[in-house]
């Protein structure tokens, strides 16, 4: 497996093997298992329809992957294996649920919290020495700011965590530039269908996986039977899904950074995720209630083409008024180009 292509491995790897089983790993609705065999209790040891996601992900990202019942329990269960007091670091500019769960324990005396922004990298190599936890981003959510992983890694004293959900290991690779852990809201763009809720971690070292997936255990941070499932289906097409959605970005990148009314694109050069920003909010919200074919919804990673005013989000309030966060889907690039025309101000 280890020659395998990612695409291959996307499609190939966490699939039942030998005479008489199934194709696919079939949905196991159980949480308990008879004595004897490799399972007993769901929440202790999982069940085969989470270990297959599980082997599946940990070999697109070369590390031992955990699942969890949402992106944020990642986080939660990063933060539940420091000590109190711990320092940590992360983006000014970065998904502001991981940064509301950092201010909170802050503010509850747990941590010692510090943002700078994505692109000092003198900075972050400066903190990365005396900090327990480095948080990354890359490309940072919303304003899609590429990191120097490898460097400011190579600085750290503590653990260095990625958010790889907007990449995936199909564009990069955390743990292969000097990351410890790996996270994925895999609600995004591994199950790719906006249906499912739930996060993976990926860690370097078993022995960290290990304590990963202790701490689902200790807080019952488990993945649905169902939600494994469907995330794991997703997987397999998530290879070819974000080809194409990645040129079709790139296309109306270019498009729009040619628009009069659009003051800049924020495009890192890869991926499906573009962000724009208009004149002010106002002008923005008119934008979003404009579109037709695109939906106007948070989120982000599905077949389906999404825009969002950021700033008007809780914690997003330092995020310019008129950005626009543009998660680019599937359907024809023309008749999105058609629809960004329409709602754009001339």
């Amino acid at each position: 497996m280890d020659d395998w292509t990612p695409r291959t491995k996307a499609i190939a790897a966490g699939r039942p093997h030998g005479p008489g089983e199934p194709l696919n790993t079939p949905l196991v609705a159980a949480s308990t298992f008879q004595a004897g065999g490799d399972f007993t209790y769901a929440r202790s040891e999982g069940t085969p329809t989470w270990v297959a996601l599980e082997e599946a992900v940990g070999a697109l990202e070369g590390g031992h992957a955990t699942a969890f019942a949402s992106g944020v329990a990642t986080l939660s269960a990063v933060l539940d294996l420091l000590p109190v007091g711990s320092r940590v670091v992360v983006p000014t500019f970065s998904y502001a649920v991981t940064r509301g769960v950092l201010a909170h324990a802050q503010k509850l005396g747990k941590l010692a919290v510090t943002e700078l922004a994505p692109a000092d990298t003198e900075a972050w190599v400066a903190e990365a020495a005396t900090s327990d936890l480095v948080w990354l981003e890359s490309p940072t959510n919303p304003t899609l700011d590429v990191m120097d992983i490898a460097t400011i890694a190579a600085a750290a004293r503590g653990r260095v965590v990625v958010d790889n959900t907007f990449a995936t290991p199909l564009q990069q690779r955390p743990l292969e530039l000097g990351a410890d852990v790996v996270v994925h809201s895999a609600t995004k763009l591994i199950g790719g269908h906006s249906d499912l809720l739930l996060g993976i971690t990926v860690a370097k070292d078993p022995a960290v996986a290990a304590e990963l997936r202790g701490a689902r255990t200790r807080v019952g941070s488990t993945p649905g039977a169902l939600e494994a499932w469907l995330a794991l289906r997703g997987l397999r097409t998530m290879p070819v899904r974000l080809a194409e959605q990645s040129r079709t970005a790139a296309l109306l990148a270019e498009r729009l950074a040619g628009h009069p009314a659009v003051r800049q694109v924020r495009y890192p050069g890869f991926g499906m995720m573009i962000s724009f920003d208009l004149a002010d909010a106002e002008t923005a919200d008119r934008f979003c209630a404009s579109v037709r074919l695109i939906r106007a919804a948070t989120s982000l990673g599905g077949v389906e083409s999404l825009v969002e005013r950021r700033a008007w989000l809780a914690g997003e309030e330092r995020v310019p008024p008129g950005l626009i966060r543009f998660s680019v889907g599937l359907e024809d690039p023309d008749d999105l180009w058609r629809d960004l025309m329409f709602a754009l101000p001339e």
